[in-house]
């Protein structure tokens, strides 16, 4: 299953990078920085995950419903109406 993950580790890798590459000289910033980026990383695979799932369940629900609907007898369901709509004599 294709996820997300490696995307979002390899984004906040750069941040992180880039973090301690401009801030080099100021450590105390430079690790306030990185445990925001890992507070990202941690929101962002959650939202992610969350948004995954919900997908996943309301594609299951489609797929149950289009099942359900294959289900349908057409045949009987036409001789209920034009018995229903016959002209009396």
């Amino acid at each position: 299953m294709f996820t997300l993950d490696s995307t979002i580790d390899a984004i906040q890798t750069s941040k992180k990078t880039f973090v301690n590459t401009v801030f080099a000289k100021h450590e105390t910033v430079a690790k306030a920085l990185n445990e925001f980026v890992d507070a990202q990383t941690t929101y962002t695979k959650n939202a992610v995950k969350a948004g995954t799932d919900v997908a996943t369940k309301l594609s299951s629900e489609v797929t149950k419903l289009a099942q359900e609907a294959t289900k349908f007898d057409y045949t009987k369901a036409y001789e209920q109406f034009a018995k229903t709509f016959q002209a009396k004599k």
